[in-house]
């Protein structure tokens, strides 16, 4: 009977011993370096993102969180590896928009963008602008989707390259006004934005932190943002809805993912610091400098844009027959 009463009472300490030691490697975390892997080359956005927000997790957590660049195929390199990376949460994800349109451009993924991965937050937020030459006659929306109308094939507009963001946002304009408007893809916003500048391309659509300044100068004229609210970098500049009756938003975003079944004491960890970081006012000075806003979503939150966004960007790919050639 002593026996039994020993093992009764060992069995029934065990749920609280390994409760113990879940908090205890919750509070471990991180025990050791943290791969950061941004799936573009040095420099970009995401990249720039992740550079900031990493810093400041490194002096939160006082362990090295290392930014790790694995360009290629679009992306597709670098979030496959963290797809098949362990699980806990030595390897995250600098994911941009892509993470969201991926998958309709690309069936055969070595991915699955809902299923593989545990998101853990958005991190900032930045509308794509519709721009033109100064050249071009029109001061507004209308006006531009009047002569485009008028002159089927005439004009043509720049974008970052072929199935980015700023593509599907071009087509998105030109399925919702019937317009035919002829893309140029480049590689990199830079370069797109360029050829509307010197007026190789009538129009450019770009991401808000790459055309802002052209903006600013007259380089460029905005007409219209792709987005729900006016930007604060170009408070003037309506919204396409305000501009057209339309409403077409186009965001680009930056978030953190992990791989799936990363430990949720891990998830909401990481997530906590990151609220802190997007709180922190020289974070959202440097963001505004850059044309974001930040977001510090909750993962659920991140989650459901994931799946909204993949099913919204499907149907313009699937509409405008696009590809990534």
């Amino acid at each position: 009977m002593l026996a039994r009463r020993q093992f009764l009472q060992l069995t029934a300490a065990m749920p609280f011993v390994l409760f113990g030691s879940c908090n205890a490697f919750a509070q471990a975390y991180p025990s050791k370096p943290v791969r950061v892997i941004v799936a573009s080359g040095p420099g970009g956005q995401t990249d720039t993102t992740a550079r900031l927000v990493t810093a400041k997790l490194t002096q939160s957590f006082g362990q090295p969180f290392v930014i790790e660049n694995m360009g290629g195929a679009g992306g597709n390199v670098g979030t496959a590896a963290v797809a098949r990376a362990a699980p806990d949460g030595y390897t995250i994800l600098a994911a941009g928009s892509s993470i969201a349109t991926s998958i309709s451009l690309n069936p055969k993924l070595p991915y699955d963008p809902q299923n593989d991965f545990a998101p853990i937050s958005l991190l900032n937020s930045s509308p794509h602008m519709l721009v033109i030459h100064p050249s071009i006659p029109a001061k507004s929306v209308n006006e531009l989707v009047a002569l485009a109308k008028a002159n089927p094939g005439k004009y043509s507009y720049s974008s970052a390259g072929p199935g980015t963001p700023a593509h599907l946002a071009g087509e998105l304009f030109k399925l919702a006004f019937g317009v035919d408007i002829i893309h140029v893809p480049f590689k990199g916003g830079g370069p797109g934005i360029t050829s509307t500048i010197g007026g190789h391309t009538s129009l450019a659509v770009t991401a808000l932190p790459t055309g802002v300044t052209y903006a600013r100068d007259g380089s460029v004229r905005a007409l219209a943002m792709f987005s729900s609210k006016r930007a604060s970098a170009l408070p003037g500049v309506p919204t396409m809805a305000e501009a057209s009756g339309q409403d077409l938003p186009a965001d680009i975003v930056n978030g953190f993912l992990a791989p799936a079944k990363t430990p949720r004491t891990i998830i909401d960890s990481i997530h906590r610091e990151i609220v802190k970081v997007m709180a922190a006012p020289d974070t959202r000075e440097r963001l505004a400098t850059m044309g974001f806003d930040p977001v510090a979503s909750t993962p659920e939150e991140f989650a459901t844009w994931i799946r909204t966004e993949t099913v919204r960007w499907g149907k313009v790919v699937r509409d405008a027959k696009i590809t990534r050639d």
